[in-house]
């Protein structure tokens, strides 16, 4: 190893050499300021930026949720309802409500009865309910 280096001086004795030229800051008191720059205007833009496709993906989300939700209480009225027959994949059904509130499936469309009407479903190949008609 060589002779201790004076303070200001940035000296890497494992390499053996010089290296205030390399570093990202200064090295002695006669050294520039480093100041930072302002970016309050770069940060307040992307910022905004920034939370309004945060909140698009969230809306999204929120969306496919409220979907996904409002067909899983479609299913499960539907499969609590009364019906003494296979559904066939493809087919629309009914659904209707009794007097005593009870549902039931069935294959009579709106026009032809005078039941309650709840809504029109279709059973698909994954044996979930779809509905086919607009509240």
């Amino acid at each position: 190893m060589s002779e201790k280096k004076p303070d200001q001086v940035v000296y890497n004795e494992e390499e053996d050499k010089y290296e205030a030229g390399l570093l990202p800051y200064a090295t002695n008191a006669s050294a520039p300021k480093i100041t930072s720059e302002d970016l309050t205007g770069w940060k307040n833009t992307n910022i905004h930026k920034a939370n309004h496709q945060i909140k698009t993906e969230y809306d999204k989300l929120k969306s496919a949720y409220d979907d996904l939700m409002q067909q899983y209480e479609y299913n499960k009225l539907i499969y609590n309802a009364e019906f003494s027959f296979e559904p066939i994949v493809g087919q629309v059904y009914h659904l209707y409500l009794k007097d005593n509130d009870q549902s039931f499936l069935s294959i009579i469309s709106p026009d032809e009865c005078s039941f309650k009407f709840k809504g029109s479903f279709k059973l698909n190949d994954d044996k979930i309910w779809l509905r086919v008609d607009e509240d």
